[in-house]
């Protein structure tokens, strides 16, 4: 025969497990739901995979100047931020039901960038592992057309230089 104190201690125990494992499965259930509908978080400039539970036959969404979609696969989205905000993404199945509702939010990638502030002026550098000069929303316009026609400049020798082929050197 258990002793009736032994036996307390078990069922007290058992109890324990009882309610832990309850808790695991309810909080299991509930961080899905939750993740569901929680922010996406992109960075300005850079893009971010969104898998839906199944495939989408169309997408809205809300501000596409803060954020644009693409579409891989039926349900494989790629978002890209534009600009800085919040806006929102919307799936819809081929009977118009909700795959997907969620909001977006475009934030500035503080990772390796500098900023020169002149001022009131700013002016963004990205550095990776050296600083250079980018287009980035919010800095000072005539810091951005200089860096802008820099960056064209560079693309026109490239595409002249592909075009002739090599054959400037030749000459």
């Amino acid at each position: 025969m258990i002793p009736s104190k032994t036996m307390k201690s078990v069922v007290r125990g058992a109890q324990s497990i009882a309610i832990a494992a309850s808790i695991l499965i309810v909080g299991t259930t509930l961080s899905g739901v939750a993740n569901a509908g929680d922010d996406l978080i992109v960075k300005y400039d850079q893009s971010q995979l969104i898998r839906l539970p199944r495939p989408a036959a169309e997408i809205i969404i809300g501000n596409p100047s803060i954020a644009d979609v693409a579409v891989q696969t039926g349900n494989l989205l790629v978002i890209t931020g534009k600009s800085y905000g919040v806006t929102n993404i919307i799936a819809l199945d081929a009977e118009r039901n909700v795959i997907q509702d969620q909001r977006i939010m475009v934030r500035r990638d503080e990772k390796s960038v500098v900023h020169l502030m002149r001022g009131t002026a700013r002016q963004t550098f990205a550095c990776v592992p050296q600083c250079n000069p980018t287009l980035t929303l919010g800095d000072d316009f005539t810091q951005m057309q200089m860096t802008k026609q820099a960056a064209d400049l560079k693309i026109q020798f490239s595409e002249k230089a592909a075009d002739s082929g090599g054959q400037q050197n030749q000459q």
